[in-house]
């Protein structure tokens, strides 16, 4: 018996964990990955008239359905062992994602969590240049029939990123679909081991990336990054809305406002708002979301990027202080 998936290679069948057949009736068990929950309604329809076709005098068929979130699966890989999924999000690019992925990530790391930290930005990685492993390439293991890609370690923090699958110069010319076949990859088929917690670093925007994640991950919440200007505090509004949205539902669980000020070097108390004052501290209030800090606009941040040396590393500097009182804030939000 043949039941497709809609969109979909292969077949439901595979997904059954038990079948009982009593007095005319048939009750069917079956395990169903959170991606497909959306079909649950019309794989139940399809798998009644496939039995009652199949089988003769059968009078009722009931399918009770569990589904299946990607950190509970059974297999020992993936991401089967971690316990928190954070994504670091914004409507829009140039507003320090990544910054904040890295630095935060390198925070919880220094905290003493045991920490990944998955580039998901497939056409602008910048992931493995902040952390100096641009040139390195992941391994492979197998058990049995199956092989796990094996993130890179850098500074006590696991990484994938696709930027150590191709070159630096080279453009990826890909649409939608294939980039979200690269991380069901990232995340299913990738031995992330145990973990307190899975940072991810989303690309920008709300379009098929955004989506995929969502569909194969259990994510814990989300934290949204902007800057103080009009303009960028528009798009975190419509991502918020886009993880707000039904079949999503993530917990906003904080907001975080980047390049706050720009503080020189020479004049450590001096701030200079050079891109507007507070907004997304303001939308923060407005929104009744946890405003977890402001990030200032320092050489360390950029020389810590450009070195692969993220400036959370260095415990003397304002903005590992900053980063730190931000973990913080975040873990109690995890608690």
């Amino acid at each position: 018996m043949q039941i497709p998936i809609p969109g979909e290679k292969g077949s439901v069948v595979e997904f059954v964990r038990n079948v009982e057949e009593k007095d005319g009736s048939v009750v069917i068990r079956m395990g169903l990955p959170q991606k497909y929950d959306k079909y649950e309604r019309a794989l139940v329809s399809s798998i009644q008239d496939a039995v009652k076709r199949a089988i003769a005098n059968v009078q009722n068929v009931e399918v009770l359905i569990d589904i299946i979130k990607a950190n509970d699966t059974e297999a020992t890989g993936g991401v089967s062992k971690v316990k928190n999924v954070i994504a670091v999000a914004s409507g829009k690019g140039g507003v320090g994602k990544s910054t904040v992925s890295a630095n935060l990530a390198v925070s919880l790391s220094k905290m003493g969590y045991k920490v990944g930290l998955l580039d998901a930005d497939i056409f602008g990685p910048s992931i493995p240049k902040m952390f100096g492993v641009e040139h390195a390439q992941p391994l492979s293991k197998k058990e049995g029939d199956k092989e796990w890609i094996m993130p890179i370690e850098q500074y006590g923090i696991k990484l994938l990123s696709i930027g150590f699958f191709v070159r630096p110069e080279d453009a990826l010319a890909w649409r939608g679909p294939m980039a979200g076949n690269v991380l069901k990859q990232f995340v299913e088929d990738s031995d992330w081991g145990e973990l307190d917690v899975l940072v991810i670093d989303m690309p920008p925007g709300t379009s098929d990336i955004q989506l995929t994640l969502c569909q194969i991950l259990n994510i814990t919440g989300a934290i949204m990054v902007g800057t103080p200007q009009d303009v960028a505090v528009i798009d975190v509004v419509k991502a918020i809305d886009f993880f707000s949205k039904e079949k999503i539902e993530v917990p906003i669980l904080g907001l975080i406002e980047n390049m706050a000020w720009f503080t020189p070097k020479e004049l450590p108390e001096n701030k200079y708002y050079i891109f507007g004052k507070g907004g997304i501290e303001s939308l923060a209030y407005a929104k009744g979301l946890p405003f977890l800090g402001s990030v200032p606009i320092v050489m360390g941040i950029r020389e810590g990027g450009d070195s692969g040396k993220p400036a959370a590393l260095n415990d003397n500097s304002m903005i590992a202080q900053q980063f730190h009182e931000i973990a913080g804030k975040l873990v109690g939000k995890l608690s």
